[in-house]
């Protein structure tokens, strides 16, 4: 019933509950890299682990989802919630803990850091989340940090006279 009558909000609550290998890299940076994501696990099909199997397996849901027109929306760390994928704007913003290597714990620090203010760099970032630079690192590869500066520091070079 829910995923006719509202599929986007049968897709965040799958996503939220149901899904454990979601995964943001695989399946939110679009419908053409998704597909290759796709085409890859199923020609290694019996070479997969469970746990990739099951990735696969939500692949084909948010295939499904793409297909019937919906959307991702670009992780937001101010808007994110550590575990929940959102309705925002039509689209779904998928949970923070969708970032391969940010635990549940870690996503519930980076949302709390969030609501103080934003990020004066991805060295405040690491102070105030306690997250690794493993993290900060894929987080800037995934887009979501890249705008943040690396340092607080100002250098006498670029302060202009």
């Amino acid at each position: 019933y829910y995923k006719i009558h509202f599929p986007q909000a049968y897709y965040a609550a799958y996503y939220s509950i149901r899904s454990t290998t979601f995964s943001y890299g695989l399946m939110c940076l679009g419908r053409e890299k998704l597909e290759h994501h796709i085409e890859d696990f199923e020609a290694r099909f019996k070479e997969l682990s469970n746990n990739e199997k099951d990735t696969l397996r939500d692949m084909r849901i948010v295939r499904e989802m793409y297909a019937r027109g919906f959307e991702f929306l670009k992780l937001d760390l101010y808007r994110a919630k550590a575990t929940k994928f959102q309705i925002i704007d039509g689209k779904i913003m998928p949970a923070l803990n969708s970032i391969e290597g940010l635990g549940d714990t870690q996503a519930v620090a980076v949302e709390e850091a969030a609501k103080a203010g934003p990020f004066l760099s991805k060295d405040d970032f690491r102070v105030r989340t306690k997250v690794s630079k493993t993290i900060i690192d894929a987080l800037t590869e995934l887009d979501i940090l890249s705008d943040v500066p690396e340092s607080n520091q100002i250098s006498l070079f670029d302060l202009n006279t």
